[in-house]
């Protein structure tokens, strides 16, 4: 018999939860996103529940919303990736740190030292998530005064990665021969200089740090138009997808993996986890009343605010009770508008519903019992669905502890979740090859 299909299981934790009103929901911690304790105590949680990675997303700008919606935001203040997960490597010994890292507003020196770094501190558990910066607003923040367009963002995002690549190549794994005797600290045989030119990056080299102890860190993306579909074909080895459903989980699912093959990678080299919350109740009703308690939490003003962040543009004119509008093409994240558009249509929503359901979290959810939650989950592994999920929780600390004292037994139960780590980095946890170096064998 062939050895049972395993999911892989990501945290999404920045902010600490997606939904609008989770740091007002009772006995949630309302500094939970800017606490290092509290955060601390999250991630060696969520490594008891043998979690492949602890992920956190960046944003380089407050997001473009209302005073009326910042005031109440609890994503206005977020540690720095960097910074945070280096502090969290010494807290924690297996789970994997997977950092956000713009490629349209940083430089591909800057990225490849930083996470050859956290991989050196962490003993192998980085992971890059690749983004191109989606938010206008950031670029207000990097001294331009309109955003970069959408497919020039891409093809930046694709040359950036192969700098950063040949970066972390820059040494052959014997290239630090630190011998006293003789006085010989490195090989300069064994060392690369890339000298990289090209269209968006001219780089010389070498990285002036190691080779990672994973050889690449994890390459992580989230793009989920075509464009990001491509590159994550090309380049990632984790994809933090966002089908809100079966059908459409399976039909990404199979046309990113499509286009593996077409380029000769291997699909197996790509883990496809969609987002997804989880209400967790002793019953169905349970599970439904804390969703509905949490969703009553939500303010208008937040709610427009997230309807026009999705969109990509101002949403706060529109009739509340009216049909959504027609809404052009703009230079935000194409995914984005084209699942709130879809939404719309399919149920028929007027803005003001449409805005809530934005507002609260709008992606997968599972709601239900420990067993039923698992039940969907299976499901959408064995149909190929999805590789696993990036879990975001509704609220903090008890739906985090929900998952993995309720949930993560049941799955190892089962037998398609891990009862321990099998070795020490995160590709080891995920299955993934190390990468050869392209200039030694």
């Amino acid at each position: 018999m062939s050895e049972r299909k395993q999911l892989k299981l990501g945290a999404f934790m920045r902010p600490v939860s997606l939904h609008t009103g989770a740091w007002r929901y009772p006995g949630a911690y309302p500094d939970a996103n800017f606490n290092f304790k509290h955060l601390r105590t999250f991630i060696q949680t969520l490594e008891r529940g043998k979690f492949d990675a602890f992920f956190m997303a960046d944003h380089l700008a407050v997001l473009n919303m209302s005073v009326d919606a910042l005031k109440r935001s609890h994503t206005v203040t977020s540690f720095e990736p960097f910074t945070l997960l280096s502090a969290l490597a010494a807290s924690t010994e297996r789970i994997g740190l997977v950092a956000t890292a713009s490629t349209t507003f940083d430089e591909p020196y800057h990225v490849a030292r930083r996470f050859a770094s956290l991989d050196h501190i962490s003993e192998g558990r980085a992971g890059w998530n690749i983004v191109t910066t989606s938010n206008p607003d950031a670029a207000l923040n990097f001294g331009l005064e309109d955003h970069v367009e959408h497919g020039e963002r891409y093809r930046r995002a694709r040359e950036f990665y192969d700098v950063v690549t040949g970066l972390w190549d820059s040494f052959a794994e014997d290239a630090f021969i630190r011998d006293p005797d003789s006085g010989v600290f490195v090989d300069p045989k064994r060392m690369h200089v890339l000298d990289h030119k090209g269209p968006y990056f001219s780089v010389r080299g070498p990285l002036n740090i190691a080779r990672p102890p994973q050889g690449w860190p994890v390459i992580v993306q989230a793009g989920a138009s075509d464009s990001g579909r491509q590159l994550a074909a090309e380049t990632a080895e984790v994809i933090f997808g966002s089908a809100s459903n079966l059908a459409a989980g399976r039909a990404f699912y199979k046309d990113v993996k499509d286009r593996m093959r077409a380029i000769g990678r291997d699909p197996d080299h790509l883990k496809v986890l969609p987002g997804a919350m989880i209400f967790v109740g002793d019953t169905l009703d349970e599970a439904r009343a804390k969703q509905q308690k949490l969703d009553s939490l939500v303010h208008y003003a937040n709610a427009i605010g997230s309807l026009s962040i999705a969109l990509g543009v101002d949403a706060s004119a529109f009739d509340p009770d009216g049909p959504l509008p027609e809404i052009p093409e703009t230079n935000a994240s194409k995914s984005a508008r084209e699942r709130a558009i879809s939404l719309a249509q399919r149920e028929g929503l007027t803005v003001r519903q449409l805005a809530q359901r934005l507002g609260g979290y709008a992606g997968l959810t599972f709601v239900g019992t420990p067993q039923s939650i698992a039940d969907e989950m299976q499901t959408w592994l064995d149909e190929e669905g999805s590789d696993g999920f990036n879990i975001t929780f509704p609220f903090l600390p008890a739906g985090l502890d929900d998952v993995v004292d309720r949930v993560i037994p049941e799955l190892q139960r089962r037998g398609i979740f891990r009862q321990d780590y099998e070795g020490a980095t995160l590709r080891d946890h995920l299955g993934l090859p190390r990468p050869d170096n392209r200039f030694f064998a």
